[in-house]
């Protein structure tokens, strides 16, 4: 694949294709190939926060005070969560460099930058809540814990496989491990956030999870929105052999997420992990469904687990103030016109 350029006199403004395409390299947001993503521009920059903005002082108090099981599992899902967005911040770099549409490129480079933001909130939180040499044990447990090297190399392989040999058929495949990253390998993560926070426990903590998440799906919304326009501008990547590997690697993907969920929450107050194992799957088929898909799990149309909706951020911004301390804040309210998802 090649490269964009930097500007070509000889190319229109407008892309001809997402990638491998032709582009100028100016950007004029009221003349782009996919006139939608001016409105996602928007919505992300509406979504500007800072983690050293949440007080974590509460937090800091209470995290003495969860049981053993509670805090083990607290950062062990905080250092699956660092690798995630670290791998994240890697690829929209890597993707972005190959998009032959201005105003793709400049939505990926705010993606990347709000993924660097994510990961330095996980320090944010372990500085308030651990010492130094505690944090760095933690930022180093993905490398040796079988589990979880399984399913972040999962996706690690997609991923590096588009560094090594970028193509159309490679960058199909980095779309839908894309969408399982940022759209299944967070929920039981969030999951566990959320149950201490109905329980008010960790309350910034998970403030700031809810924030991550909504960051998350307005990136999956990209994201699908750019696998179906690669599709429409390569239509013989549209293959069954193609669409079987969507649904297998999904397949796969839910069965990575469930088998982490029963590994970490299987003692965690609260969790009912056959509700989550549905819900898994149920969010499964929304992903699906945003690639132009159709379901791949049955029973599952209904979300299991209400509970975690009033943590969603939804909620947070439903009156525009903090849910949990009602302190004003200035992030984006979101709406039906910039709510791309929800739980």
């Amino acid at each position: 694949m090649k490269i964009q350029r930097i500007f070509d006199t000889e190319a229109p403004n407008k892309s001809t294709r997402i990638i491998e395409g032709e582009n100028s390299g100016i950007l004029n947001w009221n003349d782009i190939r996919m006139p939608h993503m001016y409105k996602l521009y928007k919505v992300l920059l509406l979504n500007h926060w800072i983690a050293d903005e949440i007080p974590m002082s509460k937090d800091a108090q209470q995290f003495a005070q969860l049981d053993p099981e509670e805090r083990r599992t607290f950062k062990i899902n905080i250092s699956l969560l660092a690798v995630l967005d670290s791998m994240q911040t890697a690829f929209v770099g890597d993707v972005k460099r190959y998009f032959t549409d201005s105003s793709l490129e400049a939505i990926s480079a705010i993606i990347a930058q709000q993924e660097v933001v994510h990961n330095q909130s996980y320090s944010y939180v372990l500085s308030s809540l651990v010492s130094d040499q505690e944090q760095r044990e933690i930022f180093e447990y993905w490398k040796h814990d079988p589990v979880l090297l399984e399913r972040n190399t999962f996706i690690a392989d997609i991923y590096q496989e588009f560094r090594d040999n970028p193509s159309p058929q490679t960058f199909f495949k980095a779309m839908v491990a894309d969408l399982i990253l940022e759209g299944i390998f967070f929920y039981s993560t969030f999951a566990f956030f959320y149950n201490l926070a109905r329980d008010q426990k960790m309350i910034a903590t998970s403030q700031m999870v809810s924030y991550i998440q909504r960051d998350e799906n307005q990136h999956c919304y990209f994201f699908a929105e750019v696998f179906k326009q690669l599709l429409a501008d390569f239509p013989e990547l549209d293959t069954q052999a193609n669409r079987d590997y969507v649904y297998a690697t999904i397949d796969r993907a839910v069965e990575l997420e469930t088998n982490w969920a029963h590994y970490t929450l299987a003692n965690v107050r609260g969790i009912d992990l056959a509700e989550l194992s549905e819900y898994i799957r149920h969010i499964a088929n929304r992903r699906l469904r945003m690639l132009g898909f159709g379901n791949a799990y049955e029973g599952v149309d209904v979300n299991c687990m209400p509970w975690i909706k009033p943590f969603s951020d939804d909620a947070l911004n439903a009156t525009k103030t903090d849910f949990f301390e009602g302190k004003s804040r200035n992030y984006g309210k979101v709406s039906e016109d910039n709510g791309f998802d929800d739980l």
